[in-house]
């Protein structure tokens, strides 16, 4: 289901064949070296905050801690939360352009996720909040422990697709992705070191807080 495709001059690329979607994999985006420096820096740096959430009813705290990052003005709503971007800080600016570089598209903001031990997740959604436009692109860097991403077809459930996203890698989902299928970091009972995520995205338009349609956590 993986197609390896080879350039001298980027990190090798895997075409992930799945109906309906524009998947981009990049094993080895960063080298080891790369990928430990930004991950100490942004486990130290990073302005992290436990966020809490309506879910069904309920107050809960989200089960990760993130950090809203990008240009001035670029908010972002999810999950019924309103977050105002801190300032685009070196390390980010310096991945930011290296995914850029392959990505053919300019992020203005980026939200970064860490997952703590295997009990942290995201539940089963889809990055199509109106304020990402229509055929969002979305890039997705991962540093530190390597987690299962499950992708599922919204209209066909049984259409299911996982990958282990290891340390430096680079996933790229674009086109029409975000409108026929669903992903998700699920929870598992294995021993998990600490994974940061950096979801780069290009914002639209800011709109008001919604509430969370999805009802995911």
């Amino acid at each position: 289901m993986v197609r390896g495709t080879t350039d001298a001059h980027e990190p090798q690329a895997e075409r992930i064949d799945l109906p309906d979607a524009d998947v981009v994999f990049y094993r080895s985006f960063f080298s080891g070296d790369e990928s430990d420096r930004f991950f100490e820096e942004l486990t130290t740096h990073a302005a992290w905050k436990q966020e809490r959430i309506k879910y069904y009813g309920k107050v809960m705290d989200l089960p990760r801690q993130t950090a809203w990052y990008g240009d001035e003005g670029k908010s972002y709503v999810y999950s019924g939360i309103r977050v105002d971007p801190q300032p685009w800080t070196a390390t980010l600016l310096t991945i930011k352009r290296r995914v850029e570089s392959v990505s053919e598209v300019t992020f203005n903001s980026v939200l970064l996720n860490l997952y703590r031990h295997g009990r942290d997740s995201v539940a089963w959604h889809s990055d199509d909040e109106p304020d990402l436009g229509p055929d969002p692109v979305i890039g997705s860097v991962s540093f530190g422990e390597t987690r299962t991403f499950w992708f599922r077809h919204r209209r066909d459930h049984s259409l299911r697709f996982k990958i282990e996203l290891p340390h430096g890698s680079y996933l790229l989902m674009r086109g029409q992705t975000q409108h026929f299928w669903v992903h998700q970091i699920p929870k598992t009972t294995r021993h998990c070191e600490p994974r940061i995520n950096l979801t780069f995205r290009v914002i639209k338009e800011v709109r008001s807080v919604r509430p969370n349609p999805q009802g995911f956590i």
